[in-house]
Order: structure tokens, then C-alpha cells, then sequence
């Protein structure tokens, strides 16, 4: 359990830096396109918006993509299809059982799964605060 403790650990501080810088970059990314293309009303709002979900969609594939590397690097699953599959399923919490980790690694699976749920909560409520900042919602107007 140890190792699994430890593994994990390792990961999600890196995740963690990932998210962060992730959704700093979203959000630089996000303002330049807007600027770049001097658009106004709905249309800047709208690629704000497309901006900001793929920028975050990218950030959570890379979590999920470091998750399934770390899964074929320690021998858990076969092969890197596999381990992308299975990372997949556990960060986002669906957990189809259909791919189960060997008995040693159990927690470091759940861990992926917390990992994912604090990371997907974290990105909902990013996307929340764009959209009423710079997005086609505006605070007391829609909500």
C-alpha cells in the first residue's frame, strides 16, 4: 500500500501543476483570441466559450494520458491502449469494472478516481466563472 501511497502522491502533485498551468494558459489563450480577433457581443463570447471547453477538455487529457503512462510504466496493464482506456473510465469516475487492476494496485486506481473527480469539480467550476465573466452568460441576467 505503500508504493501505492507513494505513486499516487507523485502523480497528483503533478497533475495538480498541470491543472494550474493549465487553466492559466486557457485563460491567456482565451483573452488573446477574443482580442485577436476584435470580435464584440455574441461572437467573441462564443469562441471565449468554444476556447475555454477545448482548453480544458486538452488539460484533463493530459492528466488522463499521465495516469495511463504511470499505469503501463509500473506493469499494471498491458499495453498503452489498454492503460489509456482504463484511465479514462477511473478518472472520470464511470468505473465500468470491466478492466480491474491487480489486487496491489487497487489504491492507486481510487486514488486516479479522487484525482479525477476533485479535477473535473475543479474545471466545472472554472468554466462556471469564465462563462459569467466572458462568456455568453452574464451574472443576474441569466442566472
Amino acid at each position: 500500500m505503500v508504493n501505492n501511497l507513494a505513486v499516487g502522491s507523485v502523480i497528483i502533485t503533478i497533475t495538480v501543476l498541470i491543472h494550474t498551468f493549465g487553466l492559466m494558459a486557457v485563460t491567456k489563450i482565451m483573452s488573446r483570441m477574443v482580442a485577436r480577433f476584435r470580435m464584440h457581443g455574441h461572437r467573441s463570447r462564443v469562441v471565449a466559450m468554444i476556447s475555454t471547453v477545448m482548453g480544458l477538455f486538452v488539460v484533463l487529457a493530459v492528466e488522463i494520458w499521465l495516469w495511463a503512462a504511470c499505469y503501463l510504466a509500473i506493469g499494471l496493464l498491458p499495453d498503452f491502449e489498454t492503460a489509456l482506456y482504463f484511465s479514462i473510465v477511473t478518472f472520470s469516475t464511470i468505473g465500468y469494472g470491466d478492466i480491474v487492476p491487480a489486487h496491489e494496485w487497487r489504491v492507486l486506481a481510487a486514488l486516479e478516481g479522487i484525482n479525477g473527480f476533485l479535477f473535473i469539480g475543479w474545471s466545472t467550476a472554472y468554466l462556471v466563472a469564465a462563462s459569467t465573466r466572458v462568456g455568453p452568460f452574464k451574472s443576474g441576467e441569466h442566472f
